[in-house]
């Protein structure tokens, strides 16, 4: 079993940047494919946003963060990382990692959210005009 937690959220003005942190925990001795996904207010679709795999050796990413986001992992440290800059109000949302732990070494990357098998309980970001 895999346990995700992420962390990092919270306020930021239009334009401003923050680091989401998905600390993993459990079945970590093979790197696996993962990404970050977001869900808006009032919304219920889970919308991609980032992936990234279990080397690190590819990254993909939405039209609509492309350029603004970054993906990282440091499989030393068991955990992965979300760098978003120059965030617009339409981003405001609950950002979950995710993971496709049964996938390990896998060299490309999973866009939809039911090719993952293991998420995160959320966390909030609110940018403000």
């Amino acid at each position: 079993q895999v346990q995700l937690v992420e962390s990092g959220g919270g306020l930021v003005q239009a334009g401003g940047s923050l680091r989401l942190s998905c600390a993993v925990s459990g079945r970590t001795f093979d790197p696996y494919p993962m990404g970050w996904f977001r869900q808006a207010p009032g919304s219920e679709e889970r919308e991609f946003v980032a992936a990234i795999s279990s080397r690190g050796e590819k990254t993909s990413y939405s039209d609509s963060v492309k350029g603004r986001f970054s993906i990282s992992r440091d499989n030393a440290k068991s955990t992965l990382y979300l760098q978003m800059n120059s965030l617009k109000p339409e981003d405001t949302a609950v950002y979950y990692c995710a993971a496709r732990h049964t996938a390990p070494r896998y060299s490309g990357t999973y866009y939809q959210y039911y090719e993952y098998n293991s998420w995160g309980q959320g966390t909030q970001v609110t940018v403000s005009s």
